[in-house]
Parts: C-alpha cells; structure tokens; sequence
C-alpha cells in the first residue's frame, strides 16, 4: 500500500470510529464538541450512518489505490476545514467543532504530502 493510500485508509478508519459513535452513543459522543443532550433526535444517528458510508468509501478506495480519488479528498477535506472553521467563527457552532476541521486538514495535508513525493501529479 502506498503512502498515499495509507493516509486514505487511517482517515477512513477515523471515519468510521466517528460514524459508529454517533450511531451507538451520540450524546457521549457530541458531549466534548459542546453539543447538548440530542439522544431524542435522529439526526446525530442519520449522520452517523452516512459518515460509516463515507468511511466505507475512503477504506476502500486506499485499498484499490483509487489515487484520484485521493486527490480528491484532498479538496473536499480541505473544504470542510474551512467550512467548519466558518461555522465556529459566525457561532453557528461550539469552538470545540474546529477540532473536526483540523483533523480533516491534517489529514488532507498528509495525503496531499504523500502524492507529491510519489510524483502523482497533485500541486
């Protein structure tokens, strides 16, 4: 497995240990975001199931060494940092949320590092 595919498959996993926590226990889960009490909701849940869709996608991928859709993510994780840092500045969500947005960027940055180095055509 390349470097690249490796970064795509333990952001992948952080995927799905996300998903399944908002899945199994979201109020613990959202708790350290700043999130109140939403176990009555179904939506922590519905996105739960969508975010283990997506972890499905990404571990997949990195094993099909899909190295456009790598380049991809790059883009769109980059994106949800922004997105999410957008949403803590105007209030629209706790400050703790750009956590979530730094570890996308982080993970962005990886993958973005590693398909330089292999010379895969990512600028």
């Amino acid at each position: 497995m390349t470097p690249a595919a490796k970064s795509v498959l333990v952001f992948g996993l952080y995927l799905a240990v996300v998903g399944l926590g908002l899945v199994a226990a979201p109020n613990p889960f959202l708790a350290p975001l700043g999130f109140p009490h939403v176990t009555d909701e179904s939506w922590p849940r519905i996105v739960g199931v969508l975010t283990l869709c997506l972890a499905t996608y990404y571990c997949l991928a990195a094993r099909a060494e899909m190295t456009a859709f790598f380049r991809w993510t790059v883009y769109v994780r980059v994106g949800v940092f922004l997105v999410l840092g957008a949403f803590v500045v105007l209030g629209l969500a706790p400050k703790p949320v750009a956590l979530l947005g730094a570890i996308d960027l982080g993970a962005a940055l990886w993958t973005a590092s590693a398909l330089r180095r292999a010379g895969s055509g990512f600028r």
